[in-house]
């Protein structure tokens, strides 16, 4: 399956702005593990923001 360099991109910039990991790390996630931890984050914004 490939996955769109955009996609990555994406999830790569918003994992490294929240967690301040690098990137190297970040893409050594499983493709799950990295999209669950997106969620994860994306939902905390959103309580943070009173939008939940």
């Amino acid at each position: 399956m490939t996955y769109a360099t955009g996609r990555i991109e994406e999830e790569v910039a918003y994992l490294a702005y929240h967690f301040h990991w690098g990137i190297d790390d970040i893409l050594e996630l499983e493709h799950a593990d990295r999209r669950a931890y997106v969620s994860q984050i994306a939902a905390l914004v959103e309580r943070a923001e009173g939008k939940q």
